[in-house]
């Protein structure tokens, strides 16, 4: 007959090699947040400061970190998924009346110490649950964030700022929803890359959306408001990026576009990546995908640039909503 301490080491054996190693960190996890603070910053554009004791845990790796920010259902429940890990089939099991939209948005900045997070908004009236949300919201509304998590020792991903080590000339283009990435970049610029000439090419809704940016003086900053130029959403960034950036010259038979396969923007998101090892020129260009779609078209059909030198992100479409 076995000994108790025998017994109980068969036990512990049988129990570690039923439970294995304990699981490791995600790359990504889910923050309970709170409202803490709204900070104006044009008529288009507000932040929002979050706070949890969660976000302690969260991290962010480059100046475009993407998140998911989860609203409140549409019965008006602040949303309330598991954070063990089952979140999205939690998420999948909900009806419509109960499950709470999802939304993609940019890391502004993140302060672990003081447990605060900000997240830029564009305010555009109320058009969907996000807008809905920012428009009405009050301090201490609760919501959920998917985040980098600190304890992941890897590489999460979730952004596409990416530039090459050999980096000697910069092209950014985008809305007014690129606006909180294009801001961290130039920041990010501004300490690391001082020497390195920036072109910026911002289009905002309003004159006033015109906001004080940390630039380096390699930069040329250019906005692009459309109650001033007139124009549709995007026709200022296309015009500039063909009549005012400049641009690597390259011998090329310039043209036709049918060498280079479209994007049905209507089912697909337009994301193309620049390669890590793409030369000394970079472009960085998002904003709604029929925009940036024209721009891809121009960049590389008829000026002949290499398409790994091109971060391509056309992630909102007018008239269309992608969860």
């Amino acid at each position: 007959m076995s000994s108790p301490a025998s017994l109980a080491n068969a036990l512990g054996h049988g129990l570690r090699k039923l439970v294995g190693k304990p699981a490791k960190p995600s790359a990504y996890r889910l923050f309970d947040v709170q409202l803490k603070a709204i900070i104006a910053l044009s008529p288009s554009l507000a932040r929002y400061v979050f706070t949890g004791e969660d976000v302690a845990q969260m991290h962010t790796l480059a100046a475009d970190q993407r998140i998911k920010i989860f609203f409140p259902s549409a019965d008006g429940r602040p949303p309330r998924l598991p954070k063990d890990g089952a979140w999205q089939q939690a998420r999948r099991e909900l009806d419509d009346q109960h499950c709470p939209p999802m939304r993609t948005y940019t890391l502004r900045n993140l302060r672990r110490d003081a447990r605060e997070v900000d997240v830029d908004f564009v305010l555009h009236g109320v058009n969907g649950p996000a807008s809905a949300w920012a428009t009405r919201a009050c301090i201490g509304d609760r919501l959920q964030i998917v985040a980098p998590n600190l304890a992941f020792k890897g590489d999460p991903g979730g952004y596409e700022w990416r530039p090459p080590k050999d980096l000697r000339s910069l092209l950014l283009v985008g809305d007014e929803t690129a606006l909180p990435a294009i801001a961290g970049i130039l920041e990010q610029m501004a300490l690391e890359h001082v020497d390195v000439p920036v072109q910026a090419f911002i289009e905002v809704p309003d004159e006033q959306d015109c906001i004080d940016m940390t630039c380096s003086a390699a930069t040329e900053l250019n906005w692009l408001p459309r109650d001033l130029l007139n124009g549709d959403h995007g026709e200022a960034m296309l015009h500039a990026v063909r009549e005012l950036a400049r641009l690597p010259h390259i011998q090329h038979n310039a043209g036709s576009a049918a060498g280079l396969e479209e994007v049905d923007i209507e089912r697909q998101i337009l994301w193309e990546r620049a390669a890590p090892d793409s030369g000394e020129f970079h472009a960085w260009i998002a904003g709604e995908s029929a925009a940036v779609m024209r721009i891809r078209r121009y960049l590389i059909s008829d000026c002949g640039l290499d398409r790994k030198a091109l971060t391509l992100m056309g992630y909102w479409r007018a008239g269309r909503t992608f969860d």
